[in-house]
């Protein structure tokens, strides 16, 4: 075989292997729209909880849930992409899913309307996000899958919670906990 036909060769096999490559994919509902979110970066799925108001934080975080002892902040999609507030119903949904921020596993909770189902999309459907058009910010969405006649704008929940302004809420949010803590240490100091 020449050299230019073992290259074709091994060309075409990468090409087939990445065409059977998929992603798998949790599908939730926000206004109306599919989104989605790559099922490595779910840690679990709640129904609503009350959710504790954060004084000093921006619009976008709804406040904190406490998950087996642990502060976790939960942001408000719908006020970060400007979308139509919405009323909280049986069907809304607060996603955990886990995030590096400065090397760091951390915890973060997102608001959704529904959650729908666990999708399998292969890579070579999922095509770039629109250049105009989008309800989202370009920046926050990984790309555009279809399934079942439904276009899922799948999320880059990364970039999302890169943006400076999350980066100040997760102080504020570490801030607020770091008191609490303090606080609730130094309730118990005396009582035995």
């Amino acid at each position: 075989m020449s050299e230019q036909t073992i290259a074709e060769t091994e060309l075409a096999q990468d090409e087939e292997q990445s065409s059977h490559v998929s992603v798998q994919v949790l599908t939730f509902l926000l206004d109306d729209e599919v989104y989605g979110v790559d099922i490595r970066q779910i840690q679990e799925v709640l129904e609503y909880r009350k959710v504790t108001r954060v004084p000093r934080s921006q619009p976008f975080l709804l406040g904190v849930i406490n998950l087996r002892g642990k502060v976790v902040p939960v942001l408000d999609l719908r006020r970060l992409f400007d979308m139509t507030l919405a009323e909280i119903t049986v069907n809304t949904c607060i996603v955990i899913i886990d995030i590096l921020l400065d090397g760091e596993k951390v915890s973060i909770g997102i608001l959704t309307d529904a959650v729908r189902e666990v999708v399998e999309l292969p890579v070579s459907e999922i095509s770039a996000p629109p250049r105009i058009g989008s309800r989202v910010n370009n920046r926050f969405i990984n790309g555009m899958g279809k399934h079942e006649g439904d276009f899922i704008v799948i999320l880059d929940v990364q970039k999302v919670m890169a943006d400076e302004e999350f980066n100040a809420m997760l102080d504020v949010v570490s801030d607020e906990a770091l008191a609490d803590e303090e606080g609730d240490s130094s309730d118990n100091s005396g009582h035995d």
